[in-house]
């Protein structure tokens, strides 16, 4: 089938992702969305709760981090 290739989720600290600039952040959402939407579709004995769990877990991680340095630059 014409799947696009799963990209796996590695577990990110916070710390790590501080580090990281607005254009790495985006990038990163881009790629857990996309293994998201990539397990969502996969039948239910393939696909992996942890992956799934991983991948939001680390978009919203991501965005709580762009919000606050949003927040951060707005009250400048």
């Amino acid at each position: 089938r014409g799947h696009a290739s799963i990209i796996f989720i590695t577990m990110i600290n916070m710390s790590d992702i501080r580090k990281k600039t607005d254009t790495e952040l985006v990038e990163l959402v881009e790629k857990a969305r996309e293994t998201l939407r990539v397990e969502r579709f996969k039948d239910k004995f393939s696909r992996k709760a942890n992956i799934i769990t991983g991948a939001k877990k680390e978009i919203a991680q991501v965005l709580t981090e762009l919000s606050v340095r949003r927040r951060n630059t707005d009250a400048k």
